[in-house]
């Protein structure tokens, strides 16, 4: 027989102190503890029954600029104390800093009174690491170079009049190239925000209208070859989503038009209102995805089609309505194309 688990119960706290970046905490009241984790000495750099023994040195080790505002919450009187979160920094004993996000919970009993508060702390240092290089990132992708684009296109614009026919060929390609590129600054900016605001994306109603309409009438101006055309009325109503919304509906419109290998792109626009949610339909005349890649065309790198994109565009698509709680996917046109459905819950 193999070897045999002990029949004596496990105590959650034994769990708890062998997660890395988390710490736990109990208390009888604010400042009081009568527990914390062995994983606190991960982030403060002191042993948990330190803290416990004097529970001075955990107010001490938070960032002078934060520690008002943490102390304000551990001296809470216990009937305003609620359940909510909090961030700040702890300055290490060897004088590193860490943020954390602290989550602290009340216990009452039958009367409402407190019996204990229960407090969760993790390390969130290299996700704040993480939007601060994002941010940098949107600061060069929204300023240095879009400005440097906007200056080589208005430049280019006024070179225009003093070419010859060969010339002008040639000049058209270059601003192509030159608004493509900013497209896929806007792809990479929406893709950086993504990703650090992963987990803790807000949603609000957003006019569906609104977004799809001025997405439309962009691309027209981008893609003036091209035809979009709405077969229904935008329907006026409000769906869950956030600002990025637009993100979805650009992405999507320009994967319609670049990999068309027609004339004349032609994208057409339907929706199908339901009780609770809203389908948008986005058909085009292009040469269609083959069946073995439509399970991977929204996969993070996945170019497809020989495409000169960043493939990120899909999968940028995909997350972002996933987040919304919605779905995305592709069958064929007829006689030849993809459709793309976005079905969005609608807004209360």
């Amino acid at each position: 027989m193999g070897e045999q688990f002990s029949s004596e119960p496990c105590d959650f706290r034994q769990l708890v102190n062998y997660i890395d970046g988390i710490a736990l905490w109990i208390a009888s009241e604010p400042g009081n503890f009568e527990y914390i984790s062995a994983g606190v000495e991960n982030i403060w750099g002191i042993p948990a029954e330190t803290l416990q023994n004097d529970p001075s040195r955990v107010l001490d080790g938070i960032h002078p600029d934060d520690r008002e505002r943490v102390r304000s919450f551990m001296q809470q009187p216990a009937g305003q104390i609620a359940n909510e979160s909090y961030e700040g920094r702890v300055v290490r004993t060897d004088g590193t800093t860490r943020w954390v996000h602290t989550r602290q919970i009340p216990i009452r009993n039958d009367d409402g009174n407190l019996t204990r508060v229960v407090g969760i702390t993790t390390d969130i240092t290299e996700q704040k690491q993480r939007e601060k290089e994002f941010a940098a990132l949107n600061r060069i992708l929204r300023h240095d170079i879009r400005n440097d684009l906007a200056i080589i296109l208005g430049w280019g614009e006024l070179l225009e009049d003093h070419l010859d026919e060969e010339g002008t060929k040639l000049l058209d390609k270059i601003l192509s190239s030159a608004n493509h590129v900013i497209e896929l600054t806007e792809i990479a900016r929406d893709y950086a925000q993504t990703i650090a605001d992963r987990g803790d994306m807000d949603v609000k109603p957003v006019s569906l209208q609104a977004v799809v309409t001025q997405e439309v009438d962009v691309r027209r101006e981008v893609f003036p070859e091209a035809e979009f055309r709405f077969t229904d009325p935008v329907p006026d109503l409000g769906v869950v989503a956030n600002e990025m919304l637009t993100s979805v509906f650009r992405n999507l419109f320009n994967n319609a038009v670049q990999h068309n290998d027609t004339d004349t792109p032609i994208v057409e626009i339907s929706f199908e209102v339901g009780d609770e949610d809203v389908v948008i339909c986005i058909a085009d005349n292009g040469p269609g995805i083959p069946d073995e890649q439509k399970a991977s065309i929204f996969e993070e790198g996945e170019r497809g089609l020989e495409s000169s994109g960043t493939g990120i565009g899909l999968y940028l698509v995909q997350t972002l309505v996933a987040q919304y709680d919605g779905d995305v996917w592709i069958d064929d046109n007829t006689p030849t194309g993809s459709v793309f459905h976005v079905r969005l819950s609608k807004a209360s």
